[in-house]
């Protein structure tokens, strides 16, 4: 089939385009970015890319001659505070353009939404589903509660909250039901689901076989990591508060936690179908899932994760604006070396940051990373997605990587932390020398202030930094 897919560098769908592509689907995929198209799938011979910004689609092409398509679109991670008009209009634009095609089927992943009071994220969820119903196509929707697999957000913020609290006292949304389903499940539904006409104009809760309380998945979770945790719950730790202790104890944004929160007060319980039988899946159980999860992290081979997408930072616009260093009006750190073994000094900046560190005074970087978070910027808790690939688009700890390319030796990042103003860092390697340039672009008095206030540090860190990526 040739099929149509949304939300290309985002944690489900750059999994599912895999798949899709070992079923031998031909795949269409839409990106708002040229220059953020997945390595695993850039140069598969039955995988096209196209230019689409789902809320600028004046420009947009979406070939004709599609079988079905993906809507996989999603915008909880966003700082905006119109999210809702956000997801409406993206999915209505997506309608328009999807309509006069040949399309028959487009497949949704949404939330289970069978309470009675919703939060603002579920109530979202369901208005994109009324918004993507369509006389001239058939919607098929699949309902997940919470999500686990290596990557995504309730696992990471889980195992942050696991294994740095032996002994946690909590929110009393702590005591929550939920059914929680692992992200190869998930995959397989949404494959699974391709093409079968029983699906049509139907919507499906999808879910794990149990029934548990945020409580019960945490103590699971240390469970199967081998750790003994201790947690009480309160009733007097209000929604903020609750966000806030999200938020500094997990790698989340503040607007994430916010919205996790307010979604985690309300019940996640599927109703029954013969969804399972129809696709042919026995859901696992969650420390199967949890387990598996892990084995990924200890291989090496997380695919995708929520903290990769733009949204979960403070970066705004397409990478390709950024991709080119400024010239006017900045402050510069250059520095360069000899390298004397290219193969070895391009894997360390291509390993740099997450686990490995900065390889020159980790606690000032550790430190740079808790001020951050005071002030409510993204910290160094993001990590990396993988510890030695990198490519555009991706989180390293406080920076959003621009640009990524070893045949060109050239790794170009883009900080997302606070700061009066911009700052860029680039490795490069040229004639043999290894180039380290830190650029700031200040905004106003304060950023100049900031330059200087920082200088002095640039010696001994940057110095430690670039010595360290060519010595062996």
């Amino acid at each position: 089939m040739r099929i149509l897919i949304t939300g290309t560098t985002g944690y489900i769908a750059k999994r599912l385009a895999l798949q899709l592509l070992e079923n031998e689907h031909e795949l269409i995929c839409c990106v708002r970015d040229l220059n953020r198209i997945p390595d695993e799938i850039e140069d598969h011979p039955l995988c096209s890319f196209i230019k689409v910004d789902f809320l600028k689609p004046e420009d947009a092409e979406i070939p004709k001659d599609i079988d079905a398509a993906y809507y996989l679109i999603h915008s909880m991670a966003t700082s905006s505070d119109d999210f809702e008009d956000l997801e409406q209009q993206c999915a209505q634009n997506f309608k328009d353009l999807v309509e006069p095609t040949n399309c028959k089927q487009v497949l949704f992943l949404s939330g289970i939404v069978n309470d009675a009071s919703l939060s603002k994220h579920l109530k979202s969820r369901l208005q994109v589903e009324n918004t993507l119903k369509s006389d001239n196509y058939a919607l098929t929707t699949f309902r997940a509660g919470i999500i686990v697999g290596s990557g995504s957000a309730s696992f990471e913020i889980i195992r942050d909250i696991v294994e740095k609290l032996p002994f946690m006292i909590t929110p009393k949304w702590l005591n929550t039901k939920t059914q929680p389903l692992a992200v190869r499940d998930v995959l397989n539904f949404l494959a699974g689901g391709l093409g079968k006409t029983e699906l049509y104009n139907n919507s499906y809760d999808i879910f794990g076989p149990e029934v548990l309380t945020y409580k019960e998945m945490l103590l699971q979770f240390a469970k199967v990591r081998g750790l003994k945790r201790y947690i009480v719950t309160l009733p007097v730790l209000t929604p903020k508060l609750s966000s806030y202790w999200l938020y500094f104890v997990t790698s989340t944004s503040f607007k994430l936690a916010a919205a996790l929160v307010d979604s985690m007060k309300v019940e996640v319980i599927g109703k029954s179908s013969n969804i399972n039988s129809i696709i042919g899946i026995e859901p696992m159980d969650y420390k199967t899932a949890v387990d598996l999860a892990f084995q990924k992290i200890e291989q090496n081979a997380v695919i995708s994760s929520w903290k990769d997408a733009v949204s979960s930072g403070r970066f705004k616009d397409q990478l390709s604006k950024h991709i080119e260093l400024p010239k006017f009006g900045c402050f510069k750190d250059v520095k360069q070396r000899k390298v004397t073994d290219e193969e070895f000094t391009l894997n360390k900046i291509w390993a740099i940051g997450g686990r490995n560190g900065w390889y020159s005074f980790n606690g000032l970087w550790k430190l740079r990373g808790y001020m951050d978070k005071l002030f409510g910027g993204v910290g160094l808790r993001r990590g990396r997605t993988s510890d030695t690939n990198l490519e555009a688009g991706d989180a390293l700890d406080f920076w959003r990587v621009l640009y990524a390319n070893k045949e060109e030796k050239r790794l170009l990042l883009f900080a997302e932390m606070r700061l009066p103003g911009e700052a860029w860092l680039e490795f490069k390697i040229e004639n043999g020398q290894l180039h380290q340039c830190a650029v700031f672009r200040p905004k106003g008095i304060w950023g100049r202030l900031y330059w200087y206030a920082v200088l002095p540090f640039h010696a001994f860190v940057f110095n430690g930094m670039i010595n360290a990526l060519v010595k062996k």
